[in-house]
């Protein structure tokens, strides 16, 4: 079964980002299916997709680990990761497609028929008030999700911002993040999101307020790049701390396996090398007894994924799921994807389990990839 093209999708979906997909073809008629969105720069993603087609064209596609030293690129940027981590679920797609089961199937079978789900609430938010962030909370648990994340340190982008005092430009996240405590009551679960924009006694202060409200987490209050404060700031926090969504291949994660610098690990099927590699990732934080959950904010093609490598893991926590953003969103494969009550029902199908819907991927195609990383967008704020 040997592959013939490679090509790149770019789906738009909001002003707060676009999905990138891949599709590997075969001369068996097979097509893998794969996920490359929030690279940085889709444009670049695009261009990476190209170069890998010129590289893999003619090799078997069911040899995977033979064609991961063509895809593994340690030293490239995110976009260049992003591409190989998509093309390499895409190959596990073809080889359970190939073979008639799914990719759980292929990794010694799924242990749950479903997952469970956090409700990723930040890309639905236009109103990125308390009141606003308040609302969307309260709608996702009404449709059964029992755990809310929201990112909402929207003012910190510039190193000039406020640290300390009473107008500390954190501040204003804190009330968001109080407003949505409030909204859906003790007995939901709420992770906060700072997207590593703090410094570390920056990010001591805005842990310490956030105290009161029982965190299920705080996600990368500090860049993962320095795992030796992250470490520090997790020692002096009193709930736990999350990070390394960007982390790419086994060996990006060698710091928080060495040392406990977070409590929780998010490797991400996009930017961590694809299936296998998010597999041997979870495997070595089971050793270090870690709890993982993967970091998944995009589409139906990650979620899936995700969901095949998640049901095999011992040490899951729970997955993540971009709540709200478009309502089209289930129906963009085929099968739609199924969620029932705040979790995910797994693919059972043949690979990933999915096929684009093509006439709904037409409708919304992008004019052009973008230049800029889709999911860093920031949105007006709308008017109460």
């Amino acid at each position: 079964m040997r592959i013939t093209q490679i090509e790149a999708i770019v789906v738009h979906v909001s002003p707060r980002g676009d999905w990138v997909f891949v599709q590997v073809h075969t001369d068996a008629g097979l097509v893998g299916l794969g996920e490359a969105s929030h690279g940085s720069n889709d444009r670049q993603v695009v261009l990476a997709v190209q170069q890998f087609e010129q590289r893999l064209a003619g090799h078997d596609a069911r040899q995977i680990r033979r064609l991961w030293p063509l895809l593994h690129s340690p030293l490239a940027g995110r976009a260049v990761q992003t591409a190989a981590s998509a093309i390499e679920q895409a190959l596990w797609d073809l080889l359970g497609q190939s073979l008639g089961v799914p990719i759980h199937s292929l990794l010694g079978g799924a242990t749950c028929d479903t997952l469970r789900l956090y409700a990723n609430i930040n890309r639905h938010v236009r109103d990125r008030s308390p009141e606003g962030f308040a609302r969307a909370a309260s709608a996702a648990v009404s449709e059964g999700f029992d755990a809310i994340k929201l990112a909402p340190f929207d003012e910190l982008r510039t190193p000039s911002h406020r640290r300390t005092g009473p107008r500390a430009t954190w501040r204003a996240g804190v009330e968001r993040v109080e407003a949505v405590r409030d909204a859906i009551g003790p007995d939901v679960e709420l992770m906060v999101d700072c997207h590593g924009r703090m410094e570390p006694s920056e990010a001591l202060q805005v842990g310490l307020a956030l105290a009161p409200l029982d965190l299920a987490w705080l996600e990368e209050p500090v860049p993962s790049a320095i795992p030796c404060q992250l470490g520090q700031l997790a020692a002096r926090l009193p709930m736990p701390i999350a990070s390394a969504e960007s982390c790419y291949a086994l060996e990006g994660f060698a710091p928080f396996l060495c040392d406990r610098v977070a409590d929780i690990l998010m490797p991400d099927v996009k930017h961590d090398g694809g299936v296998a590699e998010t597999l041997a990732i979870a495997q070595a934080a089971r050793m270090r007894h870690l709890l993982v959950a993967p970091h998944n904010p995009a589409g139906p093609v990650s979620t899936a994924a995700t969901a095949h490598v998640a049901a095999v893991m011992s040490n899951l926590l729970i997955v993540e799921y971009a709540w709200g953003e478009v309502p089209w969103r289930a129906a963009l494969v085929e099968p739609a994807e199924r969620i029932e009550r705040g979790h995910l029902r797994l693919p059972q199908g043949p690979g990933l389990g999915h096929r684009l819907r093509d006439e709904l991927v037409q409708q919304h195609l992008s004019g052009a990839p973008r230049d800029d990383d889709s999911s860093k967008v920031v949105v007006a704020t709308e008017p109460r």
